[in-house]
């Protein structure tokens, strides 16, 4: 099956309504990289959607686990709270929840049980991506595929990630790893994107749409 791999969203849940109208559901495996959430202003939004496209479509859907579910799982969880979440929007999302109180702990239940990757053959999916570090998926680990910024490795497969906003809104292609970064800084006004991906990672079709400003966090 054809792959739809899709950005970071971080609440912007109108552009993400848009970009899912190019999903084509009965050819395409829909994939998203993580962080759902913070510095967007629509958070239980954007996660009771992402619910419920893993209802109707069940395994043909994937949503992953990035850095900032696991920021806010840790702020709500036994060993919290988190303070380092907040500073990176956690503090915004608190507020979202503020008028859906009763979402808040289905929500964490869901996200908690987010796989850190999605692969096949060809293609693996990841928030971060995989580079030469032990134990890349500890997910404490700051080079791990939760939280890597630099470099990655050539694991055999094109890599699909997010996690950091390319600099000029746009997805970039890095051949020496063979990686596909799709973080296209939808929450800071830019783009979110999406990869139309054959199942052996030929890139098909790259889509932005234009950020809605109503999605957008003022400062």
């Amino acid at each position: 099956m054809n792959l739809f791999v899709i950005g970071d969203v971080h609440g912007c849940f109108h552009t993400l309504e848009e970009l899912l109208t190019y999903w084509r559901p009965d050819q395409e495996r829909l994939v998203q990289v993580g962080d759902l959430m913070d510095r967007g202003n629509f958070a239980p939004e954007t996660v009771a959607l992402a619910r419920q496209l893993e209802a109707r479509h069940g395994e043909q859907v994937v949503f992953l686990k990035g850095n900032h579910e696991v920021g806010m799982l840790r702020y709500y969880g036994p060993q919290g709270p988190y303070p380092n979440w907040l500073l990176w929007g956690g503090q915004h999302t608190i507020r979202q929840y503020r008028s859906y109180p009763e979402l808040l702990p289905d929500h964490l239940t869901w996200l908690a049980e987010r796989p850190l990757v999605w692969e096949n053959d060809d293609v693996i999916v990841s928030h971060a991506g995989f580079a030469d570090t032990p134990n890349p998926l500890d997910e404490d680990n700051p080079d791990g595929i939760l939280w890597r910024r630099g470099p990655l490795l050539d694991v055999g497969k094109v890599q699909v990630i997010g996690h950091t906003p390319t600099p000029d809104g746009r997805p970039a292609f890095d051949p020496e790893s063979r990686t596909l970064n799709l973080d296209t800084g939808a929450v800071y006004g830019r783009c979110l994107s999406a990869a139309r991906l054959s199942p052996t990672g030929m890139i098909r079709e790259l889509i932005s749409i234009p950020t809605h400003p109503i999605d957008r966090a003022r400062a």
